[in-house]
């Protein structure tokens, strides 16, 4: 402003700040407020089962952890063998499942023709779709007795000088239960690794073709370094799918309380340990330790989840700071 004219030794008026907008103060609270029930919801859930468990947990202490014992009438309980056959079972489904969800989605992404994704990418929407439970009537009524008539009884004559091969073909048991939880978590890995498959640019893979590079080496050399966070997160999508399936397993387990090396023979789960036992609790230790059991399963799946969250952290911090 030039000395001397109106107002020119007037200082300048700071602008007006602009009236809150109420319309933009309630969305900001309502999703604050969502995300914050979010955490609430988890607290509140160990909470509960904390508070619930607590009376196992001052009756048995750490043994709980290790203690191979589950006899109702002596009230004599402990976790180790639902533990084993939760992790196995659940590892094994993984071992199973990745290679094949993995090579449907390169699959569909790569190597199909435009006519036939779709129809495949339909079906493994509607195995994601289909209800635990019909699975594990499936399993039961037509896959365990396949299993105890052919493969178990194949796999016990020529490979059964491995311990993981030795006793009885019945057709369910811990191998049973692993290929139905395999089958159940191929179409979550699956839908996210085409997702990640997907969004690969073009142009790093027509410029790998342009150089002579075959299908299988685009896949190896581009396709799998560039989602490989993608891959971990679906993996483990998948583990803690496993892990906290319940019915399917129920049916086709065995439901025994005890470690076997051997995959013929029957296990159990926490899952399917609940929901066999639940009912038929009838004192409050017998309550208290399926409820800790809950609260076991409940810390080992948000372990598995906080350790796939580190692994991508690793992964994309790599990314970012190797050399280009």
């Amino acid at each position: 402003m030039v000395p001397g004219s109106p107002g020119g030794n007037e200082r300048q008026r700071p602008a007006r700040e602009a009236p809150p907008r109420w319309g933009d103060i309630l969305f900001k609270g309502t999703t604050t407020a969502f995300a914050v029930l979010v955490l609430a919801i988890i607290g509140a859930i160990i909470v509960v089962l904390y508070s619930k468990g607590h009376l196992a947990m001052s009756h048995f202490g750490w043994k709980f952890l290790w203690n191979t014992a589950w006899d109702p009438v002596r009230e004599d309980f402990g976790a180790l063998t639902s533990i084993y056959g939760t992790v196995v079972s659940s590892l094994l489904a993984i071992l199973i499942a990745t290679p094949i969800s993995i090579g449907i989605a390169i699959f569909l992404t790569e190597m199909a023709p435009p006519w036939l994704q779709k129809p495949v990418s339909l079906g493994v929407e509607m195995l994601a779709a289909v209800p635990s439970i019909i699975y594990g009537m499936w399993g039961l009524f037509v896959f365990a007795p396949i299993m105890a008539r052919t493969v178990q009884p194949w796999l016990k004559s020529h490979l059964g000088m491995l311990p993981l091969f030795q006793g009885i073909p019945m057709g369910i048991g811990m191998m049973t239960a692993a290929v139905i939880l395999a089958i159940m978590v191929i179409p979550f890995i699956t839908s996210v690794a085409r997702d990640v498959f997907s969004l690969v640019p073009a142009m790093s893979k027509e410029s790998a073709y342009g150089l002579g590079a075959t299908t299988w080496e685009v896949i190896r050399g581009v396709v799998i370094p560039h989602t490989r966070s993608g891959l971990v997160g679906a993996i483990f999508l998948g583990l803690g799918r496993a892990l906290g399936e319940t019915m399917a397993v129920t049916f086709v387990i065995g439901n025994a309380h005890k470690i076997s090396a051997s995959l013929l023979d029957p296990s159990n789960t926490i899952a399917s340990t609940l929901a066999n036992e639940f009912s038929e609790a009838t004192t409050p230790l017998y309550i208290s330790s399926l409820i800790e059991l809950g609260l076991l399963l409940f810390l080992i799946t948000t372990t598995i989840l906080a350790l796939a969250k580190f692994m991508l952290w690793r992964i994309e911090s790599q990314v970012k700071g190797a050399p280009r």
